[in-house]
């Protein structure tokens, strides 16, 4: 009798330890970082434990970078939404996964880069280290704990389930809003905007707005637009098929699709300039240096990548046009995107301003809209064509006075009495803000304090958080009605029928 009752509680135990070692595993799975704080090699302990020692730091400081989603488990990866849409593609085969982590090591490497440098000096005390050494031993142990973590199957799997990037539209406004009510009000608002601006293009287009003062801003030095188009169809591209451009030639096709940007100028407010860090707490429009800001994007099309250039123009503020006036505040600018086939040639280009608002679609001839969806939604506003651009000619963006909204889009010599200079974007990151000391003209949260506009009181409904203000690359949210992103992966692919040039 006792053997019998002694049996079952044997069997208990044993299966007791099996369930907690399982759970153990599951749990090392689930968080592989936890688990490798507590790993038999030493160098992917160390490291871990540096990873979790910098992050604390860097958070304390305030100083985290808001750009790219770090993903949960893996502090030394970042994705953004074109790099997260090859998760599943990824874990074909070895080749495939290890492009894949390269790419999301590369935007951590970037983003990691600009925390360290902003991160105050006292704060790296006790590391024994300078900031560079750093920045390099952090770079160093990212190849090791890849290099560890996807030896394992399952951590692959793992990865891919989670590198998805969060939208940036807060859903429980939209409940606690009534969104399914308040999107009709909504949505007649921007058909009235898309109205009116449409009207407007056509009015500049010909010929019947006044002028006013204008000031034409252009690149230095001719556009090349067929060496352009040479290096982009002959330029190589790796596993995933993302086109590979050296430094050199990435500055090739800027340069050669680089706007000119005509204000109508009535204040210091219509002068684009560097973003510059005072004594305030927002930066500041430097006009006495003209600057046009780019970001080398991507987009796909079907199983084809495409390249994107992007250029930033900055104003000092959008300022008020009554007493009251929701949609005036500090800072204002204006995106430009431009979407190039394999073959190099511009096939849709589109606009925000740097909250996200505004959003227009202008495509070449021989590009067809698709229909949306679902009507009364914020889906492609094409107001016009895009014309194709000759060779040594240039588009000309034309910006209406305080607004700074585009009014017209046409192609001339690219002549103007004056010149800006190129800054690369991800320079906002990490700026020098006096004193020796650097910060980023965006908060952790990937707005740029400061920058609030009246209209966040009543938009709020929207899900689009502090609607207006300005934000960080890969945070536009640009549509009131309806969810869409400037970097959405599939932006442009599901909205047009992409004909060959």
């Amino acid at each position: 009798m006792q053997q019998r009752r002694t049996a079952p509680r044997g069997s208990t135990r044993l299966i007791a330890v099996s369930a907690l070692a399982l759970a153990a595993g599951c749990a090392s799975l689930q968080d592989p970082m936890r688990a490798n704080l507590s790993d038999a090699n030493e160098a992917v302990m160390q490291c871990a434990a540096w990873y979790r020692e910098m992050d604390q730091r860097i958070d304390r400081a305030g100083v985290r970078d808001g750009g790219e989603y770090r993903i949960p488990g893996f502090p030394y990866l970042r994705a953004d939404r074109f790099n997260a849409s090859f998760g599943t593609q990824a874990l074909a085969s070895d080749k495939l996964f290890g492009a894949w982590t390269d790419r999301l090591i590369n935007l951590e490497t970037v983003a990691r880069k600009a925390e360290l440098r902003n991160l105050p000096t006292d704060a790296l005390e006790g590391l024994g280290a300078d900031r560079a050494h750093v920045s390099e031993r952090t770079q160093a142990c990212a190849h090791t704990l890849a290099d560890h973590d996807f030896a394992v199957p399952e951590r692959r799997r793992l990865l891919a389930e989670r590198a998805k990037v969060p939208d940036d539209y807060v859903t429980w406004h939209r409940a606690v809003g009534l969104y399914a009510v308040t999107r009709v009000p909504f949505w007649h608002g921007v058909d009235n905007w898309q109205k009116d601006a449409a009207e407007t293009m056509r009015r500049t287009k010909e010929g019947m707005r006044d002028p006013g003062t204008l000031s034409r801003y252009a690149p230095a030095g001719a556009a090349r637009i067929k060496t352009a188009k040479a290096i982009l169809a002959g330029a190589p591209r790796d596993p995933l098929g993302v086109p590979q451009l050296s430094a050199q030639q990435a500055e090739t096709l800027f340069a050669a699709f680089a706007p000119v940007i005509e204000v109508d100028t009535s204040g210091d407010y219509d002068r684009l300039g560097a973003l510059v860090w005072g004594d305030g707490p927002v930066p500041r429009v430097d006009a006495t240096e003209p600057v046009v800001y780019r970001k080398l994007a991507f987009t796909r099309n079907g199983d084809e990548t495409l390249v994107q250039l992007v250029y930033v123009a900055w104003f000092s503020e959008r300022p008020h046009a009554k007493s009251l006036d929701l949609l005036a505040g500090r800072l204002d600018g204006i995106f430009w995107r431009v979407t190039l086939s394999a073959r190099g040639e511009p096939i849709v280009y589109d606009t925000i301003h740097p909250c996200g608002c505004y959003h227009m679609f202008l495509p070449v001839q021989g590009v067809e809209p698709l229909p949306a969806p679902e009507s009364k939604m914020e889906w492609a506003f094409v107001p016009d064509q895009a014309p194709r651009i000759p060779e040594g000619e240039r588009l000309v963006l034309r910006l209406a006075t305080r607004t700074h909204y585009l009014v017209s889009v046409a192609v001339d010599s690219g002549d103007a009495d004056l010149t800006y200079g190129f800054a690369d974007y991800d320079e906002m990151r990490s700026m020098p803000s006096g004193s020796g000391n650097r910060r980023s003209a965006f908060r952790p949260d990937a707005l740029m304090e400061g920058t609030e506009r009246g209209e966040r009181v009543f938009f709020w409904p929207m899900g689009v958080p502090s609607a207006g203000a300005m934000r960080q690359w890969g945070h536009h949210a640009t549509a009131f009605v309806g969810r869409r992103h400037f970097d959405d992966v599939d932006l442009i692919e599901q909205r047009f029928r992409l004909q060959p040039p």
